[in-house]
Protein backbone atom coordinates (compact mmCIF):
# COMPACT_ATOMS: atom_id res chain seq x y z
CA UNK A 1 0.00 0.00 0.00
CA UNK A 2 1.07 3.31 -0.81
CA UNK A 3 1.23 5.89 2.11
CA UNK A 4 2.58 8.82 0.59
CA UNK A 5 1.89 10.41 -2.94
CA UNK A 6 2.52 13.35 -4.28
CA UNK A 7 2.82 15.44 -7.13
CA UNK A 8 6.53 16.66 -8.38
CA UNK A 9 6.13 18.11 -11.94
CA UNK A 10 5.01 18.33 -15.43
CA UNK A 11 7.54 18.22 -18.22
CA UNK A 12 7.28 18.75 -21.65
CA UNK A 13 10.47 16.67 -22.27
CA UNK A 14 12.42 13.71 -20.71
CA UNK A 15 15.16 16.10 -20.08
CA UNK A 16 12.72 17.97 -18.15
CA UNK A 17 11.65 15.26 -15.49
CA UNK A 18 12.85 14.90 -12.23
CA UNK A 19 16.54 13.70 -11.42
CA UNK A 20 16.88 9.60 -12.44
CA UNK A 21 17.70 8.52 -9.35
CA UNK A 22 14.68 6.49 -8.33
CA UNK A 23 12.98 3.57 -10.09
CA UNK A 24 10.25 4.67 -12.12
CA UNK A 25 7.10 3.25 -13.99
CA UNK A 26 5.54 4.45 -16.65
CA UNK A 27 1.69 4.59 -17.51
CA UNK A 28 0.24 4.64 -20.85
CA UNK A 29 -2.78 3.71 -22.69
CA UNK A 30 -5.30 4.85 -25.57
CA UNK A 31 -7.14 8.03 -24.63
CA UNK A 32 -9.61 7.36 -22.31
CA UNK A 33 -8.37 4.55 -21.36
CA UNK A 34 -9.00 4.43 -17.63
CA UNK A 35 -5.38 5.68 -16.67
CA UNK A 36 -6.14 8.44 -14.06
CA UNK A 37 -8.25 6.54 -12.60
CA UNK A 38 -6.00 3.63 -12.24
CA UNK A 39 -3.51 5.91 -10.77
CA UNK A 40 -5.83 7.61 -8.31
CA UNK A 41 -6.98 4.14 -7.61
CA UNK A 42 -3.31 2.94 -6.89
CA UNK A 43 -2.45 5.90 -4.99
CA UNK A 44 -5.70 6.00 -2.19
CA UNK A 45 -5.69 9.62 -4.00
CA UNK A 46 -9.13 10.42 -5.34
CA UNK A 47 -7.36 13.36 -7.38
CA UNK A 48 -3.77 12.83 -7.65
CA UNK A 49 -4.20 12.56 -11.29
CA UNK A 50 -6.74 14.90 -13.03
CA UNK A 51 -9.91 12.85 -14.73
CA UNK A 52 -11.02 14.67 -18.15
CA UNK A 53 -14.13 14.14 -19.97
CA UNK A 54 -12.10 15.11 -23.02
CA UNK A 55 -9.85 12.47 -24.62
CA UNK A 56 -5.99 13.21 -24.78
CA UNK A 57 -6.52 15.82 -22.32
CA UNK A 58 -3.17 15.50 -20.64
CA UNK A 59 -0.56 16.64 -23.33
CA UNK A 60 2.01 16.26 -20.68
CA UNK A 61 4.95 13.71 -18.85
CA UNK A 62 3.30 14.05 -14.98
CA UNK A 63 5.65 12.51 -12.24
CA UNK A 64 4.51 11.78 -9.31
CA UNK A 65 6.90 11.02 -6.25
CA UNK A 66 5.31 7.67 -4.28
CA UNK A 67 7.03 6.94 -0.44
CA UNK A 68 9.82 8.96 -1.61
CA UNK A 69 11.13 6.00 -2.55
CA UNK A 70 9.95 5.69 -6.35
CA UNK A 71 8.37 7.76 -9.43
CA UNK A 72 5.08 7.40 -11.62
CA UNK A 73 4.90 8.77 -14.87
CA UNK A 74 1.45 9.65 -16.49
CA UNK A 75 2.52 9.62 -19.84
CA UNK A 76 -0.24 11.47 -22.19
CA UNK A 77 -2.94 9.04 -23.89
CA UNK A 78 -2.75 8.02 -27.47
CA UNK A 79 -5.70 7.62 -30.25
CA UNK A 80 -7.72 10.76 -29.74
CA UNK A 81 -5.17 13.43 -28.75
CA UNK A 82 -4.47 16.61 -31.18
CA UNK A 83 -1.33 16.13 -32.19
CA UNK A 84 0.60 15.60 -35.79
CA UNK A 85 0.42 12.78 -37.70
CA UNK A 86 3.45 10.26 -37.65
CA UNK A 87 4.56 8.06 -34.84
CA UNK A 88 7.87 10.36 -34.04
CA UNK A 89 6.35 13.73 -35.21
CA UNK A 90 5.46 16.51 -32.50
CA UNK A 91 3.61 15.53 -29.43
CA UNK A 92 4.04 11.62 -30.24
CA UNK A 93 7.88 12.27 -30.00
CA UNK A 94 7.82 13.38 -26.70
CA UNK A 95 6.48 9.70 -25.60
CA UNK A 96 8.36 7.88 -27.67
CA UNK A 97 11.69 9.80 -26.59
CA UNK A 98 10.66 9.42 -22.86
CA UNK A 99 10.36 5.97 -23.50
CA UNK A 100 13.24 5.21 -25.15
CA UNK A 101 16.23 7.59 -23.27
CA UNK A 102 14.56 8.15 -19.65
CA UNK A 103 17.10 6.66 -18.02
CA UNK A 104 15.63 5.43 -14.49
CA UNK A 105 11.99 3.62 -16.62
CA UNK A 106 11.86 0.38 -15.06
CA UNK A 107 8.75 -0.89 -16.35
CA UNK A 108 5.90 0.44 -19.17
CA UNK A 109 2.10 -0.26 -17.74
CA UNK A 110 0.29 -0.31 -21.09
CA UNK A 111 -3.31 0.17 -20.01
CA UNK A 112 -6.08 -1.71 -22.75
CA UNK A 113 -9.50 -1.87 -22.12
CA UNK A 114 -10.96 -4.73 -21.86
CA UNK A 115 -14.13 -4.18 -23.26
CA UNK A 116 -12.77 -3.78 -26.15
CA UNK A 117 -11.01 -6.84 -29.27
CA UNK A 118 -7.20 -6.21 -29.94
CA UNK A 119 -6.79 -2.64 -31.67
CA UNK A 120 -3.87 -1.87 -34.36
CA UNK A 121 -2.50 1.50 -32.60
CA UNK A 122 -2.02 -0.50 -29.07
CA UNK A 123 -0.82 -3.73 -31.11
CA UNK A 124 2.19 -1.33 -32.92
CA UNK A 125 3.11 0.02 -29.82
CA UNK A 126 3.49 -3.04 -28.00
CA UNK A 127 5.42 -4.07 -30.67
CA UNK A 128 7.74 -1.05 -30.99
CA UNK A 129 8.63 -1.62 -26.88
CA UNK A 130 9.60 -5.27 -28.32
CA UNK A 131 11.71 -3.70 -30.72
CA UNK A 132 13.27 -1.65 -28.40
CA UNK A 133 14.09 -4.26 -25.76
CA UNK A 134 11.19 -1.91 -22.94
CA UNK A 135 10.13 -3.96 -20.08
CA UNK A 136 6.31 -3.38 -20.08
CA UNK A 137 3.18 -5.45 -18.63
CA UNK A 138 -0.39 -4.95 -19.91
CA UNK A 139 -3.08 -4.16 -17.41
CA UNK A 140 -6.61 -4.92 -19.07
CA UNK A 141 -8.78 -1.84 -17.39
CA UNK A 142 -12.68 -1.28 -16.75
CA UNK A 143 -12.86 -5.17 -15.55
CA UNK A 144 -16.47 -4.10 -13.75
CA UNK A 145 -17.92 -3.45 -17.34
CA UNK A 146 -18.07 -7.03 -18.15
CA UNK A 147 -19.50 -10.10 -16.76
CA UNK A 148 -16.85 -12.77 -15.91
CA UNK A 149 -17.47 -14.81 -18.99
CA UNK A 150 -17.17 -11.97 -21.21
CA UNK A 151 -13.45 -10.60 -19.49
CA UNK A 152 -12.33 -14.48 -20.00
CA UNK A 153 -13.43 -14.38 -23.72
CA UNK A 154 -11.68 -11.08 -24.14
CA UNK A 155 -8.73 -11.78 -22.46
CA UNK A 156 -7.85 -15.17 -24.59
CA UNK A 157 -8.43 -13.44 -27.89
CA UNK A 158 -6.16 -10.46 -26.97
CA UNK A 159 -3.57 -13.22 -25.43
CA UNK A 160 -3.94 -15.57 -28.68
CA UNK A 161 -3.37 -12.18 -30.75
CA UNK A 162 -0.42 -11.69 -29.22
CA UNK A 163 0.82 -15.08 -29.69
CA UNK A 164 1.16 -14.75 -33.34
CA UNK A 165 3.97 -12.39 -32.95
CA UNK A 166 5.11 -12.76 -29.23
CA UNK A 167 7.22 -16.35 -28.19
CA UNK A 168 6.22 -15.33 -24.42
CA UNK A 169 3.85 -12.88 -23.44
CA UNK A 170 4.32 -9.77 -21.08
CA UNK A 171 2.85 -10.11 -17.66
CA UNK A 172 -0.81 -9.08 -17.70
CA UNK A 173 -2.87 -7.77 -14.92
CA UNK A 174 -6.39 -6.85 -14.60
CA UNK A 175 -8.08 -4.07 -13.17
CA UNK A 176 -11.02 -2.47 -12.09
CA UNK A 177 -10.55 1.09 -10.30
CA UNK A 178 -14.31 1.51 -8.65
CA UNK A 179 -13.69 -1.93 -7.05
CA UNK A 180 -9.71 -1.42 -6.81
CA UNK A 181 -9.88 -5.51 -8.52
CA UNK A 182 -5.81 -5.44 -9.11
CA UNK A 183 -4.38 -3.07 -7.46
CA UNK A 184 -2.24 -5.07 -4.74
CA UNK A 185 -1.09 -6.73 -7.30
CA UNK A 186 0.45 -4.16 -9.60
CA UNK A 187 1.85 -2.27 -6.62
CA UNK A 188 3.11 -5.87 -5.38
CA UNK A 189 4.91 -6.25 -8.60
CA UNK A 190 6.51 -2.95 -8.36
CA UNK A 191 7.57 -3.37 -4.71
CA UNK A 192 9.21 -6.36 -6.26
CA UNK A 193 11.15 -4.73 -9.06
CA UNK A 194 12.13 -1.80 -6.34
CA UNK A 195 13.25 -4.30 -3.77
CA UNK A 196 17.23 -4.11 -5.51
CA UNK A 197 16.86 -0.89 -7.47
CA UNK A 198 15.66 1.97 -5.22
CA UNK A 199 19.38 1.07 -3.22
CA UNK A 200 21.07 1.06 -6.32
CA UNK A 201 19.99 4.46 -7.50
CA UNK A 202 20.50 6.00 -4.09
CA UNK A 203 24.50 4.80 -5.08
CA UNK A 204 24.54 6.29 -8.44
CA UNK A 205 23.18 9.60 -6.76
CA UNK A 206 25.96 8.95 -4.49
CA UNK A 207 28.42 8.81 -6.56
CA UNK A 208 26.78 12.12 -8.77
CA UNK A 209 26.77 14.32 -6.28
CA UNK A 210 30.12 13.33 -4.60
Amino acid sequence: MIKKAEFVKSSQKYTDCPPPFKPEYAFIGRSNVGKSSLINMLSDKKALAKTSATPGKTQLINTFEMDDTWYLADLPGYGFAKAPKGVRGGFNKMIYDYIEFRKNLVNVFLLIDSRHSPQKIDLQFMEWLGNKQIPFAIVFTKLDKLTSTQMQKNLTHYKNELLKTWEELPKVFTSSSSSKIGKLEILGYIDSLNEHLVDEFKKEQYKKEY
